[in-house]
């Protein structure tokens, strides 16, 4: 099996090209963060035509989470038990999981935080210490439970993460606490079970060339229970996706299942 997750950055603008490369790679599952699109403007038909079932969620022109499956898409979920609404905004479209081949993907897209003085930080530590007790709850409940967490966790969770940690001193992604609040949740037993075979960057801001001068920061992985975990036996970050014109900022970030 084969399973990625990409912060696609508008899957209106990217859909046919998502599906192309879904297609050449050889993808199973994908989970697509920040799709910025409404659920009625969801380019369904690229998909269907390229074999895959889809299931999303969106949010306007922000926010949106996706997951594409040529594998089954089954018991869908939008959103999680205990996922925090951001003030008077109520629940943000940033999480949804369906089960495909007896996996369950969840598709998820951490709040970016802003500033560390801003009311986004606070939320996204509430929501990421929401996300760590629910996926507790879901190992106590099932310790062979196959779960993965793919995510823009827009957190880089060591200083070797990040092309310059003096360049986001006092800024979020690499404070103290959101890394504590990833932590948490490997502490419960997931694993970043792809970063042995793909340390490499996923996010390049688009501005002063960052890209070409890889000044990047590693913030898209996949966090896996422990049976999934020990399922894993490759991973890679495609930087020839970034590279295609009209790119997302991210790469997709893929992982090979037995």
């Amino acid at each position: 099996m084969r399973i990625a997750t990409w912060n696609v950055n508008s899957i209106r603008a990217r859909s046919e090209t998502i599906v192309a490369w879904l297609e050449h790679n050889d993808i199973d599952v994908l989970a697509m963060q920040e799709t910025k699109c409404p659920d009625d403007r969801f380019p369904v038909m690229s998909f269907l035509a390229g074999g895959y079932d889809v299931a999303f969620c969106g949010q306007g022109g922000f926010n949106g989470v996706a997951i594409a499956s040529r594998i089954g898409l089954e018991s869908v979920q939008y959103g999680f038990d205990g996922q925090p609404p951001f003030a008077d905004a109520g629940v943000e479209a940033r999480a949804i999981s369906a089960h495909c081949d007896g996996v369950q993907v969840w598709s998820l897209y951490v709040p970016n935080g802003r500033a560390v003085d801003d009311p986004h930080y606070t939320y996204k530590l509430e929501w990421l210490a929401a996300l760590a007790d629910r996926s507790a709850l879901w190992l106590a409940h099932d310790p062979a439970a196959q779960i993965v967490l793919a995510a823009d966790w827009n957190v880089a969770p060591t200083d070797d993460d990040v092309w310059d940690r003096a360049l986001f001193e006092g800024k979020p992604h690499v404070t103290d606490a959101e890394r504590d609040a990833v932590a948490a949740i490997t502490d419960n037993g997931f694993t970043d079970a792809g970063l042995p075979y793909a340390p490499g960057y996923t996010f390049w801001d688009y501005t002063q060339l960052r890209f070409p001068r890889d000044q990047g920061m590693r913030i898209d992985y996949l966090l896996c229970s422990p049976a999934l975990g020990d399922r894993v036996f490759d991973a890679h970050v495609d930087r020839e996706a970034r590279k295609a014109r009209g790119a997302s900022d991210h790469a997709p970030v893929v992982l090979d299942i037995s």
